[in-house]
């Protein structure tokens, strides 16, 4: 299945949670827009791309059950709905364009309220099929930089769990495996929450993808020993200029590639671009609960009352990044005039 769906006869979004994986397969059923949102807060959903399906979807919702009798009193009841769904996670910027585009192209089409209802559960649907075809041509173009026998480093979870469907970077991974290339992936733990270790481990197994799980520490010594030629990662938001904002310690594993001359690969749809900001300096970085970093599953691991830090992602300076791999192409230095380029294809 895919990672979220709506259920349009029933007027529900199903989604995996994934929150109990790998242990447990469980799907979690939202009847509102609000339960939507809970759901990208708590990180039932995750994944710049999937929470952006996910806000679409949640604005199909309110749209559902919004009982505006005219246009304007329903277009009012989704700006209310998209505030609060906008406001669960700031750093991804696809959850921000999704609800851009829904409510954009609501206003657009000037439909009566009946007409409007049915055009926003449409166009969020559109979206997502959309998602699904992007993500399998990042892949061919992603795949292509893949060499059989290449070892890959990948970080947090970049799968089809992160997307509707197939997946940016853990897509391209799997995508150079089922086209018979050889390879193998280290995958970074990735704490605090352990998206390498539960999900994008869990996503190999099922591909049949050979495998090492790493110690988000053990990124550096596996480079500087040569075990690893490629890394991939996704992204959560692009700057202009190329910096690239990802999980936390995305970052560090770039710094350590690019001083051993391993190219470092981030992989996204356009829509995860934002041409509005100069540079990643600009980008908001997500301020996560300290339970997080201080407990694995409701078991302290640190002394009560310590004081934490737990930014949910980093910036990667554009310098350390060898190129980004959208739908439309790869993009190589210098990103500002080439960026400039794709985005207007």
């Amino acid at each position: 299945m895919r990672t979220i769906e709506l259920d349009v006869k029933r007027g529900i979004v199903k989604m995996i949670d994934q929150r109990q994986l790998p242990h447990q397969f469980e799907i979690v059923e939202c009847r509102d827009w609000r339960a939507v949102a809970d759901a990208i807060k708590e990180m039932t959903i995750r994944g710049a791309p999937a929470i952006g399906a996910a806000a679409a979807f949640g604005l199909a919702l309110a749209a559902r059950e919004s009982r505006a009798t005219t246009r304007d009193d329903l277009l009012n009841d989704l700006d209310a709905a998209a505030r609060g769904l906008r406001a669960t996670r700031p750093t991804a910027v696809n959850l921000a364009w999704a609800l851009d585009r829904v409510v954009g192209a609501a206003r657009a089409a000037n439909l009566d309220a009946n007409g409007t209802r049915e055009f926003i559960v449409a166009e969020a649907q559109r979206l997502a099929d959309e998602d699904v075809e992007i993500n399998r041509a990042m892949a061919q173009h992603g795949a292509a930089l893949i060499e059989d026998g290449d070892s890959v480093l990948t970080h947090c979870n970049a799968g089809a769990l992160a997307t509707v469907d197939v997946g940016t970077a853990l897509g391209v991974i799997i995508e150079a495996h089922r086209q018979g290339k050889k390879i193998h992936v280290f995958v970074d733990e990735t704490r605090p929450r352990l998206q390498g270790a539960r999900l994008t481990a869990w996503e190999l197994t099922q591909a049949g993808v050979p495998m090492t799980l790493i110690a988000d520490n053990a990124a550096g010594f596996y480079m500087r020993r040569g075990k690893i030629q490629k890394c991939f990662v996704g992204s959560d938001r692009v700057a202009a200029n190329g910096d690239v904002a990802n999980k936390i310690g995305t970052y560090k594993n770039a710094v350590v590639a690019h001083a051993n001359g391993i190219p470092f690969y981030a992989v996204m749809p356009t829509s995860t671009i934002d041409m509005n900001l100069a540079n990643g300096d600009l980008i908001p970085i997500e301020e996560r609960d300290a339970r997080e970093v201080t407990h694995i599953e409701g078991m302290p691991i640190a002394p009560e009352g310590v004081r934490v830090g737990n930014p949910a992602f980093d910036v990667t300076p554009h310098q350390y990044i060898t190129a980004l791999v959208t739908e439309r192409g790869v993009v190589y230095p210098p990103f500002v005039e080439n960026l400039n380029k794709i985005m207007t294809l």
